[in-house]
């Protein structure tokens, strides 16, 4: 088990260059199931998601090769339809091989998904989605068990805009018998950059981000090469991490119109922001002022990955501020690893209601998931004194070099073995 040691109070200057989009890779390699031919996908982050989807992939019987950070795998041999718990526990994006899986093999078998700890996320609208496409799906034993005989296009209406559900759907749907419309789909981002990769490797498939999703079935998808979008979520943090702790940060390679809710907070809390190409530049001068309300919301709303990271900066800003989590119903776990560094915070059913303080405490703390963990780690960087922060393997699951690129910055963080 590692842990990160910060000494807190460096204020961060420099550039750092965003990673590819976790959230835009995972589902693309389940796609890469589909193929006749091998499919590069550029610039993988090595995350340990990443490593996890690698590894089913491999259980399939898919061949996959790093050639630097671009990652080749050949499905041609594939001839297992099966993903045991052991993999799909670590990783809850294994669930989006299902819809790839059973449209190759008519047939699957996969544990229930893992991942982070952060409430409910229940496949229902993964499995209706699916059986409205031909598919027979019973639940035993802590496995979904998938058959058909053919996949068939239908009208899907989302009961909400499942981000998951969404591209589960548009996996089993490329190679269907007909036209398939996903009505109320998701609009992130990742959702348009797997459109642009199916397409890319043959499929019919149009109207990603519009809340309408029209997929046109073909019967083979052909190899090709892809690079897929920056990690917006990434690149958000580490302007979360300069608004907290004071400098100035350039974030490379980020897009800010995916980041566009964010940014209009920063500004509210009183950031200078600056917008050139693909550069986003973060000015932080002094103590900043709490934005009133955040909402997380499906996009193009505030994002649930950037809920942690901006309450950590509204622990610190003056004034008072109300965070609503709309779409995780445990998602404050690190409220009370917060309060260790001397947050001032009070969360009632969705809502956290924070009263700013002057600053963190260095403080031992354990991160519970992902982007909780981030967002001690942002608290460790602006807090006085030495931090600790322990069980660092979920923030692995999601940024690469996250230690090194801070430090980069002027950060005191390293890795340690507990």
């Amino acid at each position: 088990m590692e842990k990160y040691v910060i000494n807190g109070g460096n204020k961060l200057y420099g550039n750092v260059e965003i990673q590819t989009a976790k959230n835009a890779v995972l589902p693309i390699l389940a796609a890469a199931v589909l193929t006749d031919g091998g499919v590069t996908v550029l610039n993988v982050p090595r995350i340990s998601d990443v490593n996890n989807m690698v590894k089913i992939l491999a259980r399939l019987g898919c061949k996959t090769t790093f050639e630097g950070d671009n990652l080749y795998i050949d499905s041609s041999n594939a001839d297992c339809c099966e993903i045991p718990s052991e993999l799909a526990h670590e990783l809850r994006s294994s669930v989006f091989l299902l819809g790839s899986i059973i449209s190759r093999f008519q047939r699957a078998k996969i544990a229930y998904p893992g991942g982070c700890d952060i409430g409910l996320r229940p496949v229902d609208l993964h499995l209706t989605g699916l059986k409205r496409l031909g598919v027979q799906i019973t639940e035993r034993n802590g496995y979904i068990l998938c058959k058909c005989e053919k996949l068939r296009g239908n009208e899907i209406m989302l009961d909400c805009p499942s981000v998951g559900a969404t591209e589960n759907i548009m996996l089993a749907a490329v190679k269907a018998e007909g036209t398939t419309v996903i009505k109320n789909s998701a609009r992130e981002p990742e959702i348009e950059d797997l459109q642009k990769f199916l397409n890319v490797i043959g499929a019919k498939v149009s109207g990603a981000g519009s809340g309408t999703i029209v997929i046109e079935g073909v019967k083979t998808l052909r190899g090709g090469v892809f690079q897929p979008i920056h990690d917006r979520i990434e690149a958000g943090t580490f302007l979360v991490a300069g608004a907290m702790c004071g400098g100035e940060v350039e974030v490379d390679c980020a897009c800010a119109e995916n980041l566009s809710s964010l940014l209009h907070k920063l500004r509210e809390n009183g950031c200078n922001i600056g917008i050139k190409n693909d550069k986003i530049i973060l000015e932080s001068n002094r103590r900043l002022t709490s934005v009133k309300t955040i909402e997380t919301q499906p996009y193009p709303g505030f994002p649930t990955d950037l809920q942690a990271q901006m309450t950590a900066l509204c622990c610190i800003c003056s004034g008072q501020s109300i965070i609503t989590e709309n779409l995780f119903e445990t998602r404050f776990k690190y409220v009370p690893e917060l309060r260790k560094m001397g947050a001032d915070i009070t969360v009632i059913n969705r809502s956290a209601f924070v009263r700013g303080v002057d600053r963190f405490k260095g403080a031992s703390v354990t991160a519970y998931d992902l982007r909780g963990g981030a967002a001690l780690v942002l608290a460790g960087l602006a807090a006085e004194g030495r931090s600790e922060i322990l069980n660092i393997s979920h923030i692995d699951r999601g940024y690469g070099s996250f230690e090194y690129k801070l430090r980069s910055l002027g950060a005191d963080i390293v890795r340690m073995t507990v």
